[in-house]
């Protein structure tokens, strides 16, 4: 069973613990890392994003944020960002290739699977711009359908009136204001 700890919202563990089904059946403040893969090609901003695995307890199917995952209790947002980027994509990186660039809030109520699902999270966000090979990449099955490279000006939350993209609005804001 995963624990994550209550934060305050600046970030900073409470002192408290919470497991993940409750933190998410409650809707608990707790943290998360994010890490944004972007490049520059023939001219253009894109960033590659993960389809989510149709297994996942909320988004299944959609185009996500590169890498992420909540922060373990005890542990801290660099290192769990670290780990998400190889667990779920193969790409073992250093501290140095990791450029932190903000955070935000994630908060929201939606039904996935039949069940309710509270999310509300502090999200520490990163940013990595080493050469990525997509073919060379080891997708972790439970998590990653597959990964794309998009047009940082292409991915929105509605396209032609289908959604397929679950990114957050402010994640993606902060980055597109960083790459600025």
């Amino acid at each position: 069973m995963e624990y994550f700890d209550i934060c305050d919202t600046n970030g900073q563990p409470t002192g408290a613990i919470i497991s993940r089904a409750e933190a998410h059946d409650k809707g608990i403040l707790h943290r998360t890392a994010h890490v944004w893969i972007a490049r520059n090609f023939e001219g253009r901003t894109q960033v590659l994003l993960q389809k989510r695995s149709l297994i996942k307890d909320s988004y299944p199917g959609l185009y996500d944020t590169s890498s992420a995952g909540h922060i373990p209790a005890g542990s801290e947002p660099l290192p769990s960002a670290l780990r998400e980027l190889e667990e779920e994509l193969g790409i073992r990186a250093t501290p140095e290739q990791l450029t932190y660039i903000g955070h935000f809030f994630i908060q929201y109520e939606e039904v996935f699977h039949d069940k309710p699902f509270r999310d509300y999270e502090y999200s520490y966000v990163y940013l990595y711009t080493d050469p990525v090979d997509i073919d060379a990449l080891v997708l972790q099955d439970s998590e990653v359908e597959s990964v794309r490279w998009f047009d940082i000006d292409e991915v929105n939350i509605e396209k032609d009136g289908e959604t397929r993209f679950c990114v957050p609005a402010a994640g993606l804001q902060l980055l597109k204001d960083y790459l600025a």
